[in-house]
């Protein structure tokens, strides 16, 4: 069996995009992009809801084309490109990059493609990830919490119908002050 990761960058006040779908506080340093980087390297198969997708496929797929790249960001570029993606919307009809699309019930796909063996999978976009956590799919959470508050917009949990008991696995703080932390899904 697979393990399901949700993980994203979330302002203090639990949110992953502020009203507007306004992103701009969640720019990450050097060292939060590297651990990004590093997370999708360990990754055999990403998720994503149409928002995030779209956010994603806008910029990722020439990114490493860009002409102020960094090494790190050229590497994360091709890394995205070339992995294994599943994107789930019912108003998308195309996707390239090395990506299938899935416009059918996303709880049972994620559920059989959790059964398949292989390497871990990451989901992200805030409704894709709600549906998983409310089908108790999600198996550890990775956050990445900035020292911002943006009082409102998308938040990064969903509600829920039932408690979900976690391990904290991992802390760390960046110099840039994001305080990462990891926790397992107790079953």
């Amino acid at each position: 069996m697979r393990k399901l990761i949700y993980g994203m960058n979330l302002s203090l006040d639990g949110y992953i995009a502020a009203p507007g779908d306004d992103i701009g506080w969640s720019v990450p340093s050097d060292e939060l992009f590297q651990f990004w980087s590093d997370q999708l390297q360990a990754t055999d198969l990403s998720l994503y809801g149409r928002k995030l997708w779209r956010t994603m496929s806008s910029y990722w797929p020439t990114g490493d084309q860009q002409p102020n790249a960094t090494p790190a960001e050229i590497e994360f570029a091709r890394r995205w490109r070339d992995m294994s993606k599943v994107v789930f919307s019912s108003t998308i009809d195309k996707v390239d990059w090395n990506t299938r699309l899935v416009t059918g019930d996303a709880v049972a796909e994620i559920t059989r493609l959790k059964a398949e063996d292989g390497g871990s999978i990451d989901i992200g976009g805030a409704t894709l990830a709600g549906a998983a956590m409310r089908a108790g799919l999600i198996d550890e959470y990775v956050l990445a919490t900035a020292p911002v508050l943006v009082g409102g917009g998308t938040p990064f949990f969903t509600a829920l119908d039932n408690w979900v008991n976690l391990k904290l696995v991992e802390t760390r703080t960046l110099p840039c002050g994001v305080i990462l932390t990891r926790y397992e899904t107790r079953r």
